[in-house]
């Protein structure tokens, strides 16, 4: 979202590029957790248990966020600004809403949210203070417009600062690159693949992580580490061979 607010490509440009990537690293990600945990057995998730809910047995909760993601998406693909869109979303869902908003916002993890703020007060912060020059000065040189060597630095930076803030550190190098356009959706690709390589890669990792956690399951590091490393090369080795086509 952060890219495609600064960049300016469309919804239907960055899906035409990056979709292909997704649906690819799906596979890739599937095989490698199926190789690493269920060899020789069948995936089988309790869908129907899940289902079988009280919450999800009323029509209209059933029926009404699909409705609404429908006009949603059509809202992205015909140009709406995204932001917006999603508001219009968020708003429908709560004007018509069948479940209590208290119980909404009981599930949300505040603790996060702040945590998410602090990485953009942080960024910004180095960059009033002009120390973003000086922390990419040693990268800046290496050619960072050639995809293969900006997706490898971006995975790196990713996982050092996590892939948030390393979008908006690195966010101030892609304008000034031959082919702006496909410095963008590299930018976009690799920190989104790039964040599964750890689980302080990305944001969303931790959420996951800490929601496993409260169910009793925990998730370790090296345990991560253990798919995320084959899953994070195989996906950034297609992005790339994919971008350098279709660039």
């Amino acid at each position: 979202m952060l890219i495609g607010s600064l960049s300016g490509i469309s919804y239907l440009d960055f899906i035409a590029h990056l979709g292909p990537v997704a649906i690819a690293g799906l596979f890739v990600n599937w095989a490698v957790l199926h190789w690493v945990y269920l060899p020789g057995s069948v995936d089988r998730v309790p869908v129907a248990q899940v289902l079988s809910a009280p919450e999800f047995q009323h029509e209209r909760v059933r029926k009404k966020p699909v409705v609404v993601l429908v006009i949603v998406l059509a809202g992205f693909l015909v140009g709406v600004p995204p932001a917006l869109m999603a508001a219009i979303g968020a708003a429908l869902l709560l004007i018509t809403r069948t479940v209590d908003p208290r119980t909404v916002y009981d599930e949300v993890d505040w603790g996060l949210l702040v945590f998410f703020v602090g990485l953009f007060i942080i960024v910004g912060g180095a960059e009033r203070a002009r120390l973003t020059g000086t922390l990419l000065e040693p990268i800046a040189r290496w050619n960072l417009h050639r995809i293969p060597v900006f997706v490898a630095a971006t995975a790196v930076l990713s996982n050092i600062v996590s892939n948030v803030p390393a979008v908006m550190l690195l966010r101030t190098l892609v304008p000034a690159f031959p082919d702006p356009h496909s410095g963008w959706l590299a930018l976009a690709m690799s920190s989104t693949l790039a964040g599964n390589l750890t689980i302080t890669g990305s944001v969303a990792n931790i959420i996951v992580v800490e929601r496993a956690l409260a169910e009793g399951v925990h998730v370790g590091f090296r345990e991560y580490f253990r798919v995320g490393l084959p899953v994070t090369l195989a996906t950034l080795v297609v992005g790339s061979m994919w971008l350098q086509i279709v660039k």
